[in-house]
């Protein structure tokens, strides 16, 4: 969009914008994940004040409905007082000690009890570097070099799985950010998600050199896209055929699609799985877990080496027993799902009111918009294929009515069990002027 264009944007307000230009002073962009800074979506970002329930506020005092929920961690709701009161008893006993905690060993406790595949976990500090240490654990634990990875899947910025993927079946790894040398991405495949022939065509050509196949089980870093009916266990099984490990990325489904994960709601196991955001009920949090078989890999038991001195941060691990324990027995999910229903419905209402091609994909508690006249998005190919202009209209129409979604097309949206009828219907009500802007557009 233009500066133009942009200069009719209502909100943010001054505050944000002079937050802004002091944070590109001393901050590469102003901000410190590049999505946030609405180059996706043009304009000035919203530097946020704080937050309850299903509004987030921002330093100009207008009040949001929240879409984003810190990415995914927010199930329960902004400043859960649960959450809370947990992170705030321990901060009162000391922030970090380097030693070991019982609350480590509670919170793994809850992700065993929950997760089936999972029989041992390893806590790290972010989703990146849950990705980060299950490639290697799965490289260490087969003694093979060779990952396979799908375009538009999402393994936070570990260099060998930040990757350009083309448009083919299969593409062998081309570095996807200058700093990432060709060395390190030679032996990382780009298959294509929910094509089952390019991933055989992967095995076929390298089968007996390939560690693993990683995978967002429902990929949610093009959007939501969920997998098509025998994907995960076509992998499963081809993993099984070759000897590779299977490795789901659920930092961002791991407990927001269902209580025991994607893997539960879809019924495939994976041997490793990533996790993040939610496992840490929304400090920085990741973790690793698997069977004990292939966790015992990891050093001091084993061979392959990974530290960290904040890993299990008594913070975090408070915050992350407070909002799993709350989730185990599927009463969220249930509370959840009908209001997502009314929300997804409504928007495709408001889109068919005003003739515009629209289209919604959810999993458990994310959802996707799409502005395309497809009756599906699948692969990533479809999702390139949408009209990313049309949704800078919207995204901007809305967050002038006081909705908050994230500010790139290719971003999933994330609901909480604080979204209760009236921030609904408040939704709905920005979203027919937001289509009504993008149909006069």
């Amino acid at each position: 969009m233009t500066q133009t264009a942009n200069a009719q944007w209502q909100r943010p307000g001054p505050r944000s914008a002079e937050l802004f230009e002091r944070a590109a002073r001393v901050t590469p962009g102003g901000v410190n994940s590049p999505v946030r800074a609405f180059s996706g979506v043009g304009g000035t970002p919203a530097f946020i004040d704080h937050a309850s329930g299903a509004y987030i506020y921002d330093v100009d005092g207008n009040e949001y409905v929240d879409y984003v929920g810190s990415f995914g961690p927010m199930i329960l709701g902004h400043a859960h007082p649960a959450v809370v009161e947990a992170v705030q008893q321990q901060a009162s006993k000391g922030l970090s000690f380097g030693a070991p905690t019982g609350l480590e060993t509670e919170l793994a406790e809850l992700v065993c009890s929950m997760v089936d595949s999972i029989e041992s976990v390893r806590m790290v500090n972010s989703g990146t570097e849950a990705a980060m240490t299950a490639l290697r654990l799965a490289r260490g634990h087969t003694g093979r070099k060779k990952v396979i990875k799908f375009a538009g899947n999402y393994h936070g910025h570990v260099d060998a799985l930040l990757v350009n993927a083309g448009s083919g079946a299969l593409t062998l790894g081309i570095p996807g950010s200058p700093g990432v040398p060709e060395a390190v991405v030679q032996d990382t495949l780009v298959a294509t998600y929910n094509d089952l022939d390019s991933v055989a065509e992967a095995f076929k050509a390298h089968g007996d050199d390939v560690a693993c196949v990683m995978v967002e089980p429902v990929a949610g870093n093009m959007n939501c896209v969920p997998p098509e009916d025998g994907f995960l266990q076509g992998l499963r099984d081809l993993c099984d055929e070759y000897g590779a490990l299977l490795v789901f990325d659920e930092v961002m489904t791991g407990f927001r699609v269902h209580p025991g994960c994607a893997q539960a709601h879809f019924g495939v196991t994976p041997d490793v799985t990533a996790l993040g955001k939610i496992v840490g009920g929304g400090m920085p949090v990741g973790a690793v877990g698997g069977p004990s078989k292939v966790m015992e890999t990891l050093a001091p038991t084993g061979p392959v080496y990974q530290a960290g001195t904040l890993s299990g941060h008594p913070l975090g691990m408070a915050a992350g027993i407070a909002t799993l324990s709350r989730l185990k027995d599927g009463s969220v999910h249930e509370a959840i799902a009908p209001k997502l229903d009314s929300l997804l419905q409504g928007l495709q209402q408001c889109a068919d009111k005003h003739g515009v091609p629209f289209l919604t994909q959810r999993v458990g508690a994310m959802f996707g918009m799409f502005f395309t006249d497809a009756s599906r998005v699948s692969r990533f190919d479809d999702v390139a294929a949408c009209d990313t202009d049309k949704f800078a209209v919207f995204f901007h129409t809305m967050l002038d009515h006081g909705v908050y979604l994230a500010p790139s097309a290719f971003e999933a949206g994330f609901i909480s069990q604080a979204h209760d009828d009236t921030a609904i219907q408040r939704t709905l009500e920005a979203a027919d002027a937001a289509f009504a802007a993008v149909a006069q557009a």
